[in-house]
């Protein structure tokens, strides 16, 4: 356990150095945590409403969604914010194209996406999302090269060409989706809802393929391919504990 966070949002780990970063909400900051006992090494102060951390292996670089509108870029070897992006309205979901050196951002409140060039730091690209709202999560298909989009108004997938920002397609889905996976091994796709629901869908046809039950509010997820299994995570009730719910693809 780690105490004194302040509503921890996001979290990424870098390998080479074996470290642990948290983004906390409550007063915008990004704690450092070293392995391999993850004690304190470091904060970095935002602003505010640290969120959603990517790492970016490659370049050593930590990026992280925060305040009214922008992205930070920090150096992990120097420990420091050495860059920040800004955007039109608070980014949620994210996810980096390394070999691209893209950054797709979903931005809810602007009812669009920006693609982010990270080695100039610049935005190049804003896709309207087609009148749908409440974009929150995001995956990429890496082989079909597309970004994949979960609107919460109305509750559908959205499939973006990332060449640029075509529609390739729009599918219903379960409602309250908070988080979205590629199972490469079976070309699947999972979405978790906190309607009740997993959705299970096609990653050629995009069609549903299965709705697994679950509890109303349970719609944070992780899919770990190298595990095998998807950890859905479940809020208490008046009758049960929170819990953490474990799915194993079949076959």
């Amino acid at each position: 356990m780690i105490p004194g966070l302040k509503e921890p949002q996001g979290v990424g780990y870098l390998r080479s150095t074996d470290t642990l970063y948290v983004a906390n909400g409550g007063d915008g900051s990004l704690r450092l945590y070293q392995g391999p006992d993850y004690v304190g090494n470091g904060t970095i102060d935002l602003g505010s409403d640290a969120d959603n951390v990517r790492v970016d292996q490659e370049h050593q670089q930590i990026v992280v969604g925060y305040g009214s509108g922008a992205l930070a870029i920090i150096d992990a070897v120097g420990r420091s914010k050495v860059a920040e992006i800004s955007l039109r309205a608070h980014p949620e979901s994210f996810q980096l194209e390394a070999d691209a050196g893209r950054a797709y951002v979903n931005i809810p409140n602007a009812r669009s996406i920006a693609v982010i060039d990270l080695p100039s730091r610049k935005q190049v690209a804003t896709w309207s999302t087609g009148g749908a709202s409440a974009n929150f999560p995001m995956t990429l298909d890496g082989q079909s090269k597309r970004v994949l989009v979960m609107f919460r108004n109305p509750a559908k997938l959205g499939v973006f060409n990332m060449q640029d920002g075509s529609i390739a397609a729009s599918v219903e889905a379960c409602g309250d989706a908070d988080d979205l996976f590629i199972d490469s091994k079976r070309q699947r796709i999972y979405v978790s809802c906190g309607a009740g629901a997993v959705d299970v869908l096609n990653a050629y046809s995009y069609q549903r393929i299965a709705r697994i039950p679950t509890v109303a509010g349970a719609r944070t997820s992780l899919f770990v391919p190298e595990l095998d299994r998807l950890f859905l995570a479940a809020r208490a009730t008046s009758g049960n504990p929170a819990s953490i719910w474990v799915f194993q693809p079949t076959p």
